[in-house]
C-alpha cells in the first residue's frame, strides 16, 4: 500500500508568476503546479533523483540555459513511485502591485529622442499568510523540507506534513474536487468529466470525474467527507 502525506504550504512572502497576461497585468492563478513543486521541494536536485541528468548543475541557484527539462528531471521520480499534485488554494488573498519602466528607445542604435515616456505594468499577486495543499504520494517514507521558495521571487513557504491514516484503496466510479495534471491521470483513467485551469506548462483540470478507476480513499483533511485520490499517477509528457 501507498504511503500518502498530506502537505499545507503558508506563505511567507507574497507569491508571483505569471500565469495569464491581460494587457498590462500579470496574474497569478491560485494554483501551484506540481511541476514547480518538484524543484521547490528539492527533489530534482537529490542526488537519487539525478540519476538520467548528463549535467551536474544545481538548478537550485544556477540555469545555464532557459529551456525546460521536465521530463529528463521527473521522469526518475517515476522510478522511485513519487508523484506530487498540484496545490490549491485553502485561504487566501491577494494584492495588486503596480511597476514602472522608462522608454529606453535611445539605447537602441543611437536613436533619438526627446521624450522618456514612462510605462506600467501590474502584477496581481498572492499575499503572505495564504495558504495551499497538495499530496504526495510514495511506495518509502520520505522526509519533505520544512522551508522552500517559489515563484518569481523566490518567495519563502513553510510546508506542514502529515501521514495520512486509515487508507483504503478502491476501484469504481468517482470524483476529486482538486486540481489534477491531466496527462498524469488520463493515461490510467478515464476521465468523463473536468473543468480546466489554464496555465503554463500544462493546463490542469478540477472538479474531475472518473469512470471506473482505481483510487485512494481517505479523511479529507479539511472537510467531512472522504476524499477519493486517483491511483496509479506518474508524470507523462507530451509525445
Amino acid at each position: 500500500m501507498a504511503i500518502i502525506y498530506h502537505c499545507q504550504l503558508e506563505l511567507h512572502d507574497s507569491l508571483y508568476y505569471a500565469t495569464r497576461e491581460i494587457g498590462r497585468l500579470y496574474e497569478t492563478e491560485l494554483v501551484i503546479h506540481n511541476y514547480a513543486l518538484c524543484y521547490a521541494l528539492g527533489l530534482v536536485d537529490s542526488e537519487i533523483y539525478s540519476t538520467t541528468v548528463a549535467e551536474e548543475h544545481s538548478y537550485r541557484y544556477f540555469c545555464p540555459e532557459q529551456v525546460p527539462k521536465y521530463e529528463e528531471h521527473l521522469t526518475p521520480l517515476n522510478h522511485q513511485s513519487i508523484y506530487i499534485t498540484p496545490a490549491h488554494s485553502i485561504n487566501h488573498t491577494t494584492i495588486l502591485n503596480t511597476w514602472k519602466y522608462a522608454n529606453n528607445n535611445y539605447h537602441v542604435e543611437m536613436e533619438k529622442t526627446q521624450k522618456n515616456i514612462p510605462s506600467f505594468g501590474r502584477a496581481k499577486e498572492i499575499a503572505p499568510e495564504s495558504q495551499f495543499e497538495f499530496f504526495v504520494i510514495s511506495q518509502k517514507q520520505l522526509r519533505l523540507p520544512k522551508w522552500i521558495r517559489l515563484g518569481k521571487w523566490m518567495s519563502k513557504a513553510e510546508v506542514q506534513t502529515q501521514e495520512v491514516t486509515k487508507l483504503e484503496l478502491k476501484t469504481g466510479n468517482f470524483s476529486f474536487p482538486y486540481p489534477l495534471n491531466p496527462l498524469d491521470v488520463m493515461f490510467t483513467h478515464q476521465v468523463v468529466s473536468y473543468d480546466v485551469v489554464n496555465m503554463p506548462p500544462v493546463s490542469l483540470i478540477q472538479n474531475v470525474s472518473i469512470r471506473q478507476g482505481q483510487y485512494y480513499e481517505f479523511e479529507n483533511p479539511n472537510k467531512s467527507e472522504k476524499l477519493r485520490l486517483p491511483a496509479k499517477m506518474q508524470y507523462r509528457f507530451k509525445g
